[in-house]
């Protein structure tokens, strides 16, 4: 068995059973479902449990994928999966150009503007179609477009997002 990865990066979740011989429903979390499949071995767990699978085969359906993983053959055996989360280790993932980010990374950093007014903590992104949009959680939620003449620094080393946004917005 392959040793757990140092950081695993959230990339989709297992759906239900499709057909009956061993293939399920997979649904990414990426901005093209098939760009999972550039991965050879998913890690499927939740909570610190994780395993390797390998993928055998794989269709686009749709907005999401349907799967085949060694060792599967019926639709008993693929249904202990569903709802487990489909990650890979963040080492085999592309860089990101300067100006460009991975969603699980801005997702808990804390978002201040340009006042340092705290606005709140990234609880998801939302893309749609235009631009994708902070969904932030704090006193009050709200919704962020991310784009650059809104987010003027994303720090890491300090978990923040600084944008030029009004707190009464």
């Amino acid at each position: 068995m392959q040793p757990l990865p140092d950081k695993l990066v959230p990339m989709g979740q297992v759906g239900v059973p499709f057909g009956v011989r061993g293939w399920v429903r997979v649904h990414a979390s990426t901005e093209y479902p098939d760009s999972l499949l550039d991965y050879d071995v998913w890690w499927l767990g939740k909570e610190g449990d994780w395993k390797p699978y390998k993928v055998v085969d794989a269709e686009v359906h749709a907005k999401s994928l349907v799967v085949q993983f060694e060792g599967f053959v019926d639709r008993d055996q693929v249904a202990r999966l569903r709802n487990l989360t489909v990650a890979v280790p963040r080492e085999e993932l592309p860089q990101t150009d300067a100006d460009e980010y991975y969603w699980t990374d801005l997702i808990g950093l804390q978002v201040v503007n340009l006042q340092g007014v705290q606005l709140g903590e990234v609880k998801d992104l939302l893309e749609t179609g235009a631009n994708d949009v902070l969904v932030l959680k704090g006193e009050r939620q709200r919704m962020i477009p991310f784009v650059g003449a809104i987010v003027q620094k994303v720090d890491y080393d300090n978990r923040t997002i600084t944008v030029d946004w009004g707190e009464d917005y």
